[in-house]
């Protein structure tokens, strides 16, 4: 008789979710493992070393027959998979598909397949939005999403969804998780002076796995998942030190390049609330730059200080703000712009 944990983790091909594979694998002897994520080139290469003791599943989880064949005789559900930014912005029906759609299908599922299921859900700080005058932020403030964000607008109708489901449920927060990005248009979206406190996708990973054995804990309950004090720091300053670790010197852009107001990010300040629980903090700000600067060589860096300006002139290309003012957009000057210099 199998008395394994069963449980259903979607998006593991992302950067938090890969993470939930790995630590789950570590416990394979008590975790039944099924992972449902997109079946293309990517993931199968990721999930290869795994592929004899998880069971993968590949589909589209806005199609309800591909969601619906994982959702029976499950225990516990970490759900993921998600479209992220820039992307969900610039495609806001693919990301209601999935990030919604997507969800919708599968709380039903389980509803039916697996009633006595546990449902963690992974959403985000952006659902607050804009916090830049008001950086302290707890669980109960109001959910305003930023202008433009339909990530923001994705993750609170998903939360809606499962909160109102016949579900037991606990739902994360996510703040700013820092690993695994690409340098995108987002970067000139945040204000330099944006507080931001992040999180390692270990540590991250670490609080759902450890919630599986805390369900009695966090049941039925929302929480804001931070990194903590020791992460905390301002965007000119989390540039300013990762520009310098890959040899790109001083953050020197044009006037205008960033946004001024209109994006999220600041302070957990109920985000010890959670580590208490479930204590999965193991890094900090400091330990992540140590992780990022051993990443990088000598010769890489000093290779890339040769064309910092080279590369930093490519990068500013991709600043909405900028663009804004030269085309005299109006619409975006107000999103990105408090008033015009």
């Amino acid at each position: 008789m199998n008395s394994k944990t069963k449980v259903l983790l979607t998006g593991a091909s992302g950067t938090v979710g890969y993470e939930i594979l790995k630590q789950l694998y570590q416990q394979k002897d008590i975790f039944e493992i099924t992972v449902f994520d997109l079946d293309n080139r990517k993931t199968r290469k990721m999930f290869s070393k795994f592929n004899n003791e998880i069971n993968f599943k590949y589909g589209d989880i806005a199609n309800n027959e591909d969601i619906a064949s994982v959702c029976a005789d499950k225990d516990f559900v970490i759900h993921i998979a998600a479209i992220i930014p820039p992307l969900a912005d610039d495609e806001p029906e693919l990301a209601h598909r999935v990030n919604t759609i997507g969800t919708m299908n599968l709380v039903r599922n389980l509803e039916k397949l697996s009633p006595n299921a546990f449902f963690l859900y992974s959403s985000s700080i952006s659902v607050y939005g804009d916090r830049l005058i008001n950086p302290d932020i707890y669980i109960d403030d109001p959910i305003l999403p930023s202008l433009g964000d339909e990530y923001a607008k994705t993750k609170i109708a998903a939360e809606e969804i499962i909160t109102n489901s016949k579900l037991e449920w606990s739902i994360f927060r996510l703040t700013a998780i820092m690993g695994g990005h690409k340098i995108s248009k987002l970067m000139f979206h945040m204000p330099l002076a944006t507080s931001m406190e992040i999180c390692s996708p270990a540590d991250t990973g670490r609080a759902f796995v450890n919630a599986l054995s805390n369900k009695d804990k966090i049941s039925g309950k929302l929480f804001n998942l931070g990194g903590g004090a020791s992460c905390r720091c301002t965007y000119y300053e989390f540039l300013h030190r990762s520009f310098k670790i890959f040899g790109l010197g001083k953050v020197n852009f044009p006037d205008n390049s960033f946004a001024e107001h209109n994006f999220h990010c600041g302070f957990y300040q109920d985000g010890d609330d959670l580590e208490k629980l479930l204590e999965f903090r193991q890094d900090t700000l400091e330990s992540y730059l140590k992780n990022e600067e051993s990443k990088v060589s000598g010769l890489q860096r000093t290779v890339t200080s040769l064309f910092k300006e080279i590369i930093k002139n490519r990068l500013i290309k991709q600043s909405e703000p900028l663009e804004a003012l030269r085309k005299s957009d109006q619409e975006l000057i107000n999103r990105f712009f408090v008033k015009i210099k």
